[in-house]
């Protein structure tokens, strides 16, 4: 099981966060410069111990309405070869483990091999700030007899308990800013 560190990292995730959110295409902000709070979200443990795995559900006041996303972070000590160089959020000197490379967990192969495990029912959720704890809030529905999983992460999440799909889906919880709970589904079997 992976050790979740209380340390100093610097740049800060969501430091990082604010910088590339607006950049991506599924950004639904007005701001050209969000300030997201951590709102929720899990580790996935690597089976070999090298990738950090973490599902950071961040959000952000805007004009309209609060808005939810659904990142997932691949936590590196080395930099990815072979991805699109979107692919890379930023880096970081962790406190402990030095300076780290911040991947969007959809680029990391580690990090989606273990989100198809979750949904296979293969892996366990843990809690997102506590060391060797299942997060049992993290609920899988549906996907567990699919075979070679093909998965899609939903950036923008909605308040929803249930998936509009037929396939399997995660569902994942959340505070939105007001300090209102919600739920909704974080990932999705994508359709063949």
């Amino acid at each position: 099981m992976a050790a979740v560190h209380r340390t100093t990292m610097s740049p800060t995730k969501l430091e990082l966060l604010a910088d590339w959110l607006p950049k991506q295409s599924w950004y639904a902000g007005d701001a050209e410069t969000p300030e997201p709070v951590k709102a929720g979200g899990f580790r996935l443990d690597d089976p070999d111990g090298e990738v950090g795995i973490e599902f950071m559900i961040v959000a952000h006041a805007t004009e309209r309405e609060p808005v939810a996303y659904a990142v997932p972070l691949g936590y590196r000590g080395a930099a990815l070869e072979d991805v699109p160089g979107e692919a890379l959020i930023g880096t970081s000197e962790h406190g402990v483990l030095g300076t780290r490379w911040i991947y969007d967990g959809v680029h990391d192969p580690v990090v989606m091999a273990q989100l198809r495990a979750l949904m296979r029912g293969e892996a366990v959720p843990q809690h997102q700030d506590e060391s060797d704890t299942p997060d049992p809030t993290v609920t899988v529905h549906g996907a567990e007899a699919e075979g070679g999983l093909d998965v899609r992460v939903n950036r923008v999440l909605r308040a929803e308990e249930a998936a509009r799909t037929p396939s399997g889906y995660l569902v994942a919880g959340w505070v939105w800013p007001d300090g209102t709970a919600a739920r909704g589904v974080v990932a999705a079997v994508a359709p063949r």
